[in-house]
């Protein structure tokens, strides 16, 4: 378990000026100094108490009622990947089209740091959640996209059930609806992608465990390779876990 950075480490984080390794790194960050950092005003505070979630949230907030959404570009290149995180939620916040969200987003989900990956679909899902049609339909192209980190955002953000986030309810009685992000990737190379597809399909097991099977059949009909085998075996992991214990 990694363990809490000294407090040289925390100063430098506050500070932006180094980027977090861990999810220690990122629960010790002062947002408070961060965001005076960043943004040259002792006037943003948070709660620092909050949820790391919730701080993430918290934080855009703040800069939406204080600063505006100009400083978004700003935040989306900033060294510091808890502001480009914080710069995912600022986008949420605002009355943009569920298009032009994702046209924004579209770098942070190809960022190079873990962390902002996250945020990114984490703070964009609920605008997926509620127009999942269309939402569904503008990623559809993400999935044929160059870059794997990209495609990822795509099977991420429409996780039936998600880690850290509420759940689509739609998608858990009908998953069905994501096959057209899931079907062109059953034999990627990429063992990135190849965990988030499993881990959507085992989402959709714990509600749909018929459907998942059926999908997991035919995958391994049409491609007999290692990489689908290796998708279909992880998608199924909850089942088999529950079939041997009965």
């Amino acid at each position: 378990m990694s363990q809490k950075p000294n407090p040289e480490r925390i100063a430098l984080l506050s500070q932006g000026l180094i980027e977090t390794q861990n999810l220690m790194d990122g629960l010790a960050v002062d947002f408070n100094v961060l965001l005076q950092t960043a943004f040259n005003t002792h006037t943003l505070q948070i709660d620092n108490t909050l949820g790391i979630t919730k701080r993430m949230l918290h934080a855009a907030m703040v800069i939406h009622d204080q600063v505006g959404f100009d400083c978004f570009d700003m935040m989306r290149a900033h060294k510091s990947d808890t502001i480009r995180g914080i710069a995912a939620y600022l986008l949420a916040l605002q009355p943009l089209s569920l298009s032009d969200q994702l046209t924004h987003v579209k770098p942070l989900a190809d960022d190079p740091h873990f962390g902002v990956r996250e945020w990114a679909w984490l703070a964009i899902r609920p605008a997926i959640a509620e127009s999942l049609d269309e939402g569904l339909m503008l990623l559809q192209p993400w999935i044929s996209d160059s870059s794997v980190l990209v495609q990822r955002f795509a099977v991420e953000i429409t996780r039936p059930r998600g880690v850290w986030c509420g759940h689509i309810p739609r998608l858990k009685t009908d998953p069905e609806l994501g096959l057209p992000l899931l079907d062109p990737l059953k034999s990627t190379s990429q063992k990135y992608l190849q965990d988030s597809v499993a881990n959507w399909l085992n989402d959709a097991s714990k509600s749909q465990a018929n459907w998942v099977r059926t999908v997991c059949d035919r995958w391994t009909a049409q491609s007999l390779t290692p990489e689908t085998a290796r998708i279909c075996r992880r998608a199924l992991r909850t089942l088999q876990k529950t079939e041997h214990a009965a």
